[in-house]
């Protein structure tokens, strides 16, 4: 009969002390730094686009590439009546989004630049400066195109594979131009319409 053993509690303590001394304290420090910054990051991102999707298809309507399904409706969040509110609005998130990524790029840069880091570090660093970097040329291709549809305003947030846009709209979006913004997100990022947000923002009545 198998017989499970206790484990050797005193060899694990081992083991994580040689770890520690290993990596050293400096570099423990970085990498949580890190982890700190990114759950920052992901938190102000999250803060745009509180909405989410209601799935869903509607007979008739054009499907988006690869029979992928598509939003029947958007989340609707309402500003305030002062027109400058709605403007204020996209701009404050497009200057909180700016800043959330540079704090962490500028995080990564000091591991990149730490001549104790671990090469794993570096690395892991690395590719993330270039992942934030590449989001950050992805939104402002949506964007265009999102605007270039008829849209005043436009954010668009990518993170951790999904993504918010957030658009300006007069009155509530119809599922084909919900639609239109799925494929946009869909042919600039690969991002499927499960792992995307689009959120309507407009002034109160």
């Amino acid at each position: 009969m198998f017989k499970l053993e206790k484990p050797n509690t005193a060899e694990i303590g081992n083991k994580a002390k040689e770890l520690l001394k290993k990596i050293g304290k400096r570099n423990l420090a970085i990498i949580l730094s890190v982890l700190v910054i990114g759950g920052a990051v992901w938190l102000n991102i999250a803060l745009f686009s509180t909405g989410a999707n209601r799935a869903g298809q509607e007979e008739g309507t054009d499907a988006l590439p690869g029979d992928l399904p598509f939003v029947d409706g958007a989340e609707t969040e309402e500003v305030g009546n002062d027109p400058d509110d709605i403007d204020s609005y996209f701009a404050s998130a497009q200057v909180e989004r700016k800043r959330s990524r540079d704090e962490a790029i500028e995080v990564l840069q000091l591991v990149v630049d730490n001549p104790e880091a671990l090469d794993e570090s570096k690395s892991a660093a690395m590719a993330e400066i270039s992942r934030i970097a590449k989001d950050i040329d992805n939104e402002a291709k949506i964007e265009s195109l999102v605007v270039a549809k008829g849209f005043e305003k436009c954010v668009a947030v990518i993170s951790d594979s999904k993504c918010s846009v957030i658009v300006k709209t007069d009155a509530t979006l119809l599922p084909n131009q919900v639609a239109q913004i799925y494929e946009i997100v869909y042919e600039q990022t690969g991002i499927l319409p499960v792992n995307v947000r689009v959120i309507e923002k407009t002034e109160k009545a």
